[in-house]
């Protein structure tokens, strides 16, 4: 391990609780499994930094959730920044 943290922004928590409110008012179990997933798959960048795409936006990377469609926008440096949480179906934003 890199030594390297993961630093999730307020607007990517507030996108992980949003998409597990909204999962959970039909099927809470569901909802669990999506975040736990994307957890994991944030957990792994620790390990794989550049395992996700380069992102859209410059200086970001992707990594892309396909099977629970959803990008998760990140920042490489001294740490891991979670940037935002995008479902698939939305428009990508501007700037992040």
């Amino acid at each position: 391990m890199s030594g390297r943290k993961i630093r999730w922004t307020l607007r990517a928590l507030r996108r992980l609780d949003e998409i597990g409110a909204h999962i959970e008012t039909d099927n809470p179990a569901a909802a669990a499994r999506v975040i736990s997933r994307l957890v994991s798959a944030v957990d792994m960048l620790l390990d794989q930094p550049v395992m996700g795409r380069v992102g859209r936006i410059k200086g970001t990377r992707e990594a892309v959730l396909s099977d629970i469609s959803c990008i998760v926008a990140y920042r490489v440096g001294r740490d891991i920044e979670v940037l935002t949480i995008i479902h698939t179906s939305q428009r990508w934003p501007s700037a992040l």
